[in-house]
């Protein structure tokens, strides 16, 4: 065999080396390729943290490839993303809310979609942020108009008790106040001081649950536990609190905190409370019960809290 039969050989293994080294490298490129559609497929409908990526990608314009360099995981998401999107022949666009019936907010959200706003959007977002220096105070119009009773933290529950009990002298009512029934693995406390101490706690170390709860006859408010609400269909129901139904040897008038007023009447063993709803289809069998009045019952959560600054030093047990 000559020199020119071994040149020859040495470049066909050479050509064999190159196409089985592409192949396994498009094969690999391909195989991930797959398993990243597989991937963005199940993800489609969840939302990732943007950080500091673009918030769009213009799909409608075909993908730019760069030859000899693999696409990225976000460049292959893309191509899946835009894959899919020429499958879609239908889109319904969305162009009222639920919850929201103020045209010039709805604007205003357009706006902000398209990264249109201007300075009067920021002025309508400001009237919608309540800051300190914004409320003079809560007896005046119109805070003393609030429409719902919401409690989800210790600031908003002040906040709803002053319009509340605004509202109970306007209307001549005796304020009533639901007391929470702490206990201790199954068992009720005794002990004054944790039972004043824990009635105090702000709602956010309570699972939202006030301790001391405000109820004023005619006041909405809105029901926020309920099938619709868990699955995410809404966000609360609206309602008007008609009545407290109690055990009647559970009311007492001993003050169990300076923020109501002396005349306040505290019931420590309530039973449920009659909530007028409107909206609703709930028909009942019970004779006494006037029509679109939902009873709601006493809800009990399970919280832990560390007493161990509240009794002495000898007693540092956890409350549930």
């Amino acid at each position: 065999m000559d020199d020119s039969d071994d040149l020859l050989e040495l470049l066909g293994n050479l050509d064999e080396y190159t196409t089985a080294a592409v192949n396994a490298t498009r094969k690999t490129t391909e195989n991930k390729y797959i398993e990243e559609t597989i991937e963005a497929v199940e993800n489609v409908g969840r939302f990732n943290h943007t950080n500091n990526a673009p918030l769009h990608t213009d799909f409608s314009l075909p993908s730019k490839e760069k030859l000899g360099k693999l696409p990225t995981e976000k460049e292959i998401q893309q191509r899946v993303a835009r894959s899919l999107i020429l499958q879609i022949n239908c889109v319904v666009k969305l162009t009222q809310q639920m919850c929201t019936e103020d045209s010039r907010y709805l604007q205003l959200l357009e706006y902000l979609r398209h990264g249109q706003c201007n300075y009067d959007d920021y002025e309508l977002l400001l009237t919608q942020v309540v800051g300190q220096p914004s409320v003079g105070s809560l007896c005046n119009s119109p805070w003393n108009k609030t429409p719902t009773l919401v409690f989800r933290n210790e600031v908003r529950t002040q906040l709803n008790n002053k319009p509340a009990i605004h509202n109970a002298a306007q209307l001549g009512h005796v304020p009533m106040v639901c007391v929470a029934q702490d206990s201790c693995n199954g068992k009720p406390i005794e002990d004054p001081i944790l039972i004043k101490k824990l009635l105090e706690l702000s709602d956010n170390k309570t699972e939202h649950l006030p301790g001391l709860l405000l109820f004023v006859p005619g006041i909405p408010a809105i029901l926020t536990q309920n099938i619709a609400i868990e699955l995410r269909l809404i966000n609360g129901i609206n309602g008007i609190f008609r009545q407290l139904v109690y055990q009647a040897d559970s009311a007492s008038t001993d003050v169990l905190s300076e923020i109501f007023p002396k005349n306040t009447q505290y019931i420590h063993r309530p039973l449920y409370a009659l909530i007028e709803i409107a909206k609703s289809k709930i028909e009942s069998n019970l004779e006494e019960l006037q029509p679109k009045l939902v009873p709601i019952p006493v809800i009990e959560q399970t919280f832990r809290v560390d007493v161990s600054d509240i009794l002495p030093k000898d007693k540092k047990p956890k409350s549930n």
